[in-house]
């Protein structure tokens, strides 16, 4: 079979998506309003408030959803076989992603741009809320510490990958002055970065760059991670306008003509290449390598973003909201940027089962479980590309690398940013204010602490990874809720919440049970995650019952008028 078939049926999907069910959210749903002013021009800052045009916004919001998870997820899940990873990543986008993404960003948008946390305090009880701030630092903390380690992988392994990194940063500043400061118009600039990003790849593949064992007194992989930190503290502190806008911006263009070249190589190849891709990956893999665990529960957590994502509600909340120009754009940001990542999944789908030219070869990748992702991504993306478009391998390699490390690393600079602000919600909360520099240490603290618990080559970055598959959806399941809340409040249609609550809930929530089971098997005990599991569990049973009190009190309650500012409304309840 060819995986050209495959990719047509997924685009058709995510088109429905965007033109038919997006646009019932916009108007039924969500009843996006025009004329409502956003926090981004009622609480203007210059720093994290700041209204923003809705194609940088939706650059900033694509790119730091996306991280590596939706290409190491798929590029994983597909031992089970491409159908079951196909179905969750494509319908689980139109009907779940998308609708959780762009309602995240409309909830927030209505409340002064409130975080999930704060808003879960809100709509569904502040006894619960400040359990589940615990639950949204631990999974924060995974982010930035396990997408250190994935970069730090990256640029040593693929040394071809370090100038375009880093000197994506540099385009990033240059276009953020040209844009605010030079008032320069956006279509020229975005041209012209976009071309000296692709320029500084074929730089990059000319000229790699691989550290010795001991620079500066250290090994590579410490002087990397030390390095992420730093920019990651230092992106996070400045306003957005300077270097996260413009830089999530352009590497959300760069990135989809790199997803626009995926693409368009499966069908160059299949359409006139001498050796056409096929899907060597089973449909249904029968027959999983010996300690692959359950399809269900586990296919569902394993794919996350890409699917349905909790850390997509904490970014929609966090920083999108914060610079939404008009409630409208929400649709555009929030649904089509869980679009773009869903286009990033179905590309590593097509990439990791019609990439090898046997099945003999995709069964030496996929021996066991966990052994494909990003790995997988590069190599069967980089066949289809050499074959397709004629790329050297060599290139082909540096630019799907330098698209996982960019999504990695735009992810681990707003996650900072995230942290930072939980940091500073979780001491409001105990009535001690920290302002963003003390905050900022402490997030860098906390997280190269993990990052190097288990040695300077940065394993303890993944220490509490196994944990985040089912921390994410849970959080997912929270984000729902609020919804849910919001909408009965309103008396609006809550199915399109309710339905995918329920399936995202049970499946994330039976998950963590199993893992919970494993981190106490006696061979092989692993009390830390044990333990972290059980916070998790325990923090979800309670917010799912205030959840569901929540959502009948607001049946019973009157309904909250059409026209009810939601920032009004919650002076009134704290008064």
């Amino acid at each position: 079979m060819s995986p050209v078939l495959l990719m047509f049926i997924g685009l058709a999907l995510f088109v429905f998506g965007y033109l038919v069910y997006s646009k019932y959210l916009a108007k039924r749903i969500y009843k996006l309003d025009p004329a409502f002013k956003t926090p981004a021009h009622e609480l203007n800052d210059g720093v994290d408030y700041v209204p923003t045009n809705k194609f940088i916004l939706w650059g900033h919001h694509f790119t730091s959803v996306a991280g590596a998870a939706p290409i190491v997820g798929p590029a994983i899940a597909v031992i089970w076989g491409w159908l079951p990873a196909f179905l969750w990543v494509t319908l689980g986008t139109v009907f779940f992603a998308g609708m959780h993404d762009f309602g995240a960003l409309w909830a927030s948008t209505r409340n002064k741009g409130r975080s999930i946390g704060a808003l879960s305090a809100r709509y569904i009880g502040k006894r619960g809320a400040n359990l589940f701030l615990v639950v949204i630092f631990l999974l924060l903390l995974m982010v930035i510490a396990a997408f250190a380690v994935v970069i730090k992988d990256l640029l040593i392994s693929t040394p071809s990958a370090v100038i375009p990194t880093w000197g994506a940063i540099v385009v990033a500043l240059l276009v953020g002055v040209a844009v605010y400061r030079l008032r320069w118009p956006l279509v020229p600039v975005t041209i012209v970065g976009v071309a000296a990003l692709y320029a500084l790849i074929v730089l990059g593949d000319q000229v790699p760059v691989a550290l010795p064992d001991d620079f500066l007194g250290m090994g590579p992989a410490t002087f990397w991670i030390l390095a992420l930190f730093i920019y990651g503290a230092i992106a996070s502190l400045l306003p957005v306008w300077v270097l996260l806008q413009p830089r999530d911006y352009i590497n959300g263009v760069q990135l989809f003509v790199g997803l626009g070249l995926l693409y368009g190589a499966v069908l160059i190849a299949t359409l006139f290449a001498a050796d056409k891709p096929e899907i060597v990956a089973p449909m249904i893999n029968m027959s999983v390598p010996e300690g692959t665990p359950s399809m269900i529960p586990l296919l569902f957590v394993t794919i996350a973003c890409g699917a349905i994502s909790g850390f997509h509600g904490m970014v929609s909340s966090g920083t999108s909201s914060k610079q939404l120009d008009k409630e409208p754009d929400a649709r555009f940001v929030g649904y089509f940027g869980a679009v773009g990542e869903g286009l990033l999944s179905l590309g590593t789908i097509l990439a990791v089962i019609g990439g090898f030219r046997t099945v003999a070869e995709w069964e030496e990748v996929y021996s066991s479980f966990g052994a494909g992702g990003v790995g997988a991504f590069v190599q069967g993306g980089g066949m289809l590309m050499e074959n397709g478009l004629g790329l050297p391998a060599s290139l082909s390699a540096t630019v799907l690398a330098t698209m996982a490390v960019l999504f990695a690393a735009t992810t681990m600079d707003t996650g900072m940013r995230l942290l930072r602000f939980v940091v500073q919600e979780i001491g409001d909360a105990m009535h001690i204010k920290i302002k963003k520099f003390p905050a900022t240490l402490v997030v860098v603290v906390v997280g190269l602490g993990l990052t190097f618990s288990q040695g300077f080559a940065g394993d303890g970055g993944l220490r509490i990874w196994p944990l985040f598959g089912t921390t994410n959806q849970l959080m997912a399941a929270l984000t729902l809720s609020i919804l849910a809340v919001m909408l009965i409040r309103k008396r609006r249609n809550a199915l399109p919440a309710l339905l995918p609550l329920i399936f995202v809930f049970v499946m994330s929530f039976w998950a963590a049970i199993e893992q919970l089971a494993s981190f106490a098997d006696p061979a092989e005990p692993d009390w830390l995650l044990f333990v972290l599991d059980v916070i998790i569990i325990v923090a979800s049973i309670w917010v799912a019952v205030e959840a569901f009190i929540a959502m009948r009190k607001a049946a019973a309650d009157p309904p909250e008028p059409e026209d009810q500012d939601a920032s009004i409304q919650a002076v009134r309840e704290e008064v």
